[in-house]
């Protein structure tokens, strides 16, 4: 009874609360609650850091649930991509064996937790139940005209022969191959989210209860800015082309134009280079290089002078130049350069002589630029060089605005409002990914598949021996019939970008088995996602693409309205550190020992001897070997113990530093409670006045922890449990307050720490499962205090403090005052000069 023991305790309620199928999500009439972390991915192993993600989902799943509430909480897996595809070339394996492997080593990894999820829910996105749903949205979404082809230039890996996310870039090099990327022109399926813009970044304000960074990140990637859309007239009309159409978002740098420069896949530049062998072979050269735009920064500027010129609305000509930094996609594909203020315009102008042509300067500084461009952000006031007239200062956006209108009172352009966002290319050149499920057919073009005939399922017979997308390669997939016509047609062999699958996940949960996308009373019920939880990482590009999604499934059919925002509250986790241990190698590169390799007392290799560098408190990857296998601690302590520690630390939203001294600290004092449990269940002590004191204590408590979960502050809510078990253990309450107090921090240690929970509520009669008892609420009465503490300052400094009756009246507080010790040794025998109480708040006493 003394001696907890995890090994056993753990899997027994496992399978208890198994055998009454707990966690199954019900519609019925209670109110619902949805939490939801994101799902993971596949990749065989998980790590402390998805511990950390899945505890607090399942802190508070428990905690609704004790609240009352039918909760939701699935799991699943986002199983497509590139790493399945790069593990079967390494192997000669497949790709689905690989992922269904991991994903039953994952399972098997995540079920010891004790986590509170519906596993009747479980899905993956490369099950072709799932993909055919999504497939028939795409279809949808085609005919409501939210997707389309169009041709984009993307980043090409030249390896692995697929085109790459620009966050797929890492310093000009596909993030899984290491090659160069190239910027190609390819066709592209294009989802139109850039149509939604607007409502997108206007509905932003109504989240409140998403991370303010979070809504600022999203805020700037979707980019709303008003700037000069204009044309420049060639000197001379070339290959069809009268002039080049501009846009601008800082047009009060016009005065500093010097030269117009158009992307190598500008239909200008396209044309010149049919005719210009040496255009064309630069424009090749050029396109061997990212799209993002932190690789455009730190590329060296090049450029190609066509010969042509534009007239200068301000006077003058401009030449015409083919530079590398200018992309199709953004804006028009050209550009006015204004060297003086922009760094990047005045690295190509010092590269090739062209002007620097200041236009204003700052406030406090008379001088030009020559290496660095003066650019001032839109709220800084500036000085114009050639100032308009009566205009001596402006704010940048002052600036832009007049130059707006004199373009516009002058018939030179026009005013408009443009989003940085573009709309979502989602073709993939891989095989492990949704299929797109359109044929396309000489006699009538792009054919979207017919429903019946979903889902369009991946060929199991494919081999990754040389590079490239193997449907292209497999003619008995790729070669059928089309749907409209019957003549030979050919499947579409690109699939679609795995951002996908992850952008309407959310909404399947609701209905994992429907045959459509969704059932509309399931989700009508079960959404809007209550509470979501994941990283920051995923800030952006997710969390946008499943904001269009969801308003695509509204427009569609496929969401009540209603549901256009998916996540009400947003919570994005901190991460798990952990120190790495370094040696040098025979080049003097860093080589990284597994924490089990290491004595870290002698900073020492076990097997060498050599000496090793600590670096503290890192993130936790494979590549650092910086890694805790949570079965290693599950195995040692159990699972409350690695559920305890991961929230008690520190605040959730901040950085968490795994420490097996933690780990143990944790261990120990969860065995103390449930020695405490024992001993309150042996004793038998009378009720006495004690029992009032802990009756606060503990509604106390209860107040406190609720607070701490309510408000994702785990960390608080421990701390206060840390401090009710000590007072539990110090106090001389009869037996019955105390066996009651114990129920009490069962029920609120449950959310974190169930297995032991429901061991102390069994030990002491609790009826049912303490998951599913009612949560405890703190008696309001209980929490007002009927007394006050009252600091004493002499002399201007604190020196001791009064506990005394809220209603004490004054002459009373004086007269404890004067008695205090403290009080005493300043006086010495003297009265105080002043004796100041200001009720409810401090003494003041002046010697």
């Amino acid at each position: 009874m003394d001696r907890y023991d995890a090994a056993a305790t753990e899997p027994k309620w496992q399978a208890e609360w198994d055998g009454a199928d707990l966690f199954r999500a019900t519609r019925d009439e209670r109110p619902k609650y949805y939490v939801l972390e994101m799902f993971p991915y596949p990749s065989g192993r998980i790590h402390i850091g998805h511990v950390r993600n899945y505890t607090m989902g399942d802190v508070i799943a428990r905690y609704k649930m004790s609240c009352g509430f039918s909760v939701l909480h699935p799991m699943g897996w986002d199983a497509f991509g590139m790493p399945a595809e790069n593990a079967a070339m390494a192997s000669g394996g497949h790709p689905k064996d690989w992922t269904y492997q991991n994903i039953d080593v994952m399972r098997g990894q995540m079920k010891p937790l004790g986590l509170s999820i519906d596993w009747s829910r479980e899905f993956a996105t490369c099950d072709p139940e799932y993909y055919g749903q999504q497939q028939a949205l795409f279809l949808d979404m085609l005919e409501a005209g939210l997707v389309y082809r169009k041709p984009a230039v993307v980043n090409w890996d030249p390896v692995d022969m697929t085109v790459l996310a620009n966050e797929q870039v890492i310093d000009g090099k596909g993030w899984r191959s290491g090659a160069e990327v190239e910027r190609k022109e390819l066709v592209q399926w294009a989802f139109a989210i850039s149509s939604m813009a607007e409502d997108l970044l206007e509905s932003l304000g109504r989240l409140d209860d998403w991370p303010e960074k979070v809504r600022l990140m999203q805020e700037n990637w979707i980019g709303k800015s008003r700037g000069l859309e204009m044309t420049f007239k060639l000197t001379e009309p070339a290959h069809g082309h009268a002039g080049i159409d501009i846009y601008t978002t800082r047009p009060d740098t016009l005065r500093g134009a010097s030269f117009i420069a158009i992307a190598p896949e500008h239909p200008l530049a396209k044309a010149l280079a049919a005719e210009d062998a040496d255009l064309a072979a630069f424009s090749t050269e050029v396109r061997k290089g990212g799209t993002t735009e932190e690789a455009l920064e730190k590329a060296e500027k090049r450029g190609y002078d066509t010969g042509l010129t534009v007239d200068n609305p301000l006077g003058g000509t401009l030449p015409v130049w083919v530079a590398n930094f200018v992309l199709m996609d953004y804006g028009t594909g050209a550009i006015f350069g204004c060297p003086a203020h922009d760094q990047r315009d005045l690295d190509f102008a010092r590269k090739y002589g062209l002007p620097v042509i200041d236009t204003f300067v700052a406030m406090d500084d008379d001088s030009r630029v020559e290496t660095e461009a003066f650019v001032p952000p839109k709220t800084e006031k500036v000085r114009w060089i050639d100032q308009p007239a009566g205009v001596e200062v402006a704010t940048g956006q002052e600036a832009i605005d007049a130059t707006i209108d004199w373009a516009e009172r002058e018939g030179l352009g026009r005013g408009r409002t443009q989003f940085r966002l573009r709309d979502w290319g989602l073709s993939r050149q891989r095989y492990w990914g949704c299929p797109i499920p359109v044929v396309h057919c000489d006699a009538c073009g792009v054919v979207p598949e017919k429903k019946e005939n979903l889902p369009v399922r991946l060929p199991d017979d494919v081999t990754f021996d040389v590079p490239g997308n193997p449907l292209d390669r497999h003619p008995t997939w790729r070669d059928v019939a089309c749907p409209s016509c019957g003549k030979p047609a050919k499947r579409e062999t690109d699939t679609m970008d795995t951002f996908v699958d992850s952008s309407w996940y959310f909404a399947r949960f609701t209905a994992p088995h429907a045959k459509t996308p969704t059932n509309l009373d399931d989700a009508a019920y079960w959404m809007n996602v209550d509470q979501y939880i994941g990283g920051v990482e995923h800030a952006i590009l997710h969390l946008l693409y499943s904001r269009f999604f969801a308003r695509a499934m509204v427009r569609t059919g496929h969401l009540p309205k209603g549901t256009e925002e998916p996540f009400d509250a947003l919570f994005t986790q901190g991460m798990v550190t952990h120190p790495a241990y370094v040696t040098k190698g025979d080049k003097g590169q860093p080589v990284y020992h597994l924490p089990e390799e290491v004595d870290i007392s002698a900073k020492t290799v076990k097997a060498t001897g050599e000496t090793i560098e600590i670096v503290p408190a890192i993130k936790m990857s494979k590549s650092k070997k910086n890694v805790v296998d949570p079965m290693d601690i599950i195995a040692q302590y159990g699972a409350d113990t690695a559920r305890w520690f991961v929230i008690s630390d520190s605040p959730p939203e901040r950085d968490f530093e795994w420490t097996p001294e933690g780990a143990e600290a944790v261990a120990k004092h969860l065995a103390r409670v449930h020695r405490l449990a024992s001993d309150i269940l042996r004793a038998d002590r009378p009720a006495n006045d004690a029992d009032k004191e802990l009756e606060k204590q503990t509604a106390r408590a209860i107040h406190e922890v609720t607070q701490g979960i309510e408000g994702f502050a785990f960390n608080k809510a421990v701390a206060k449990l840390y401090e009710f078990t000590n007072t539990l253990h110090r106090s001389d309450a009869g037996a019955e307050a105390r066996r009651t107090a114990m129920k009490v921090l069962a029920q609120l240690m449950a959310p974190m720490v169930p297995h032991l929970a429901e061991e102390i509520w069994s030990m002491l009669g609790g009826e049912g499962f303490v998951v599913t008892a009612p949560w405890p609420v703190a008696d309001p009465a209980l929490l007002v205090d009927d007394t006050v503490t009252l600091p004493i300052q002499i002399n201007g400094k604190r020196r001791s403090e009064l506990v005394v009756a809220k209603d004490a009246p004054k002459s009373e507080v004086e007269a404890l005052a004067l008695a205090d010790p403290a009080v005493v040794r300043a006086l010495d025998g003297a009265q105080p000069k002043k004796l100041i109480v200001v009720p409810g708040r401090i003494v003041n006493v002046v010697v």
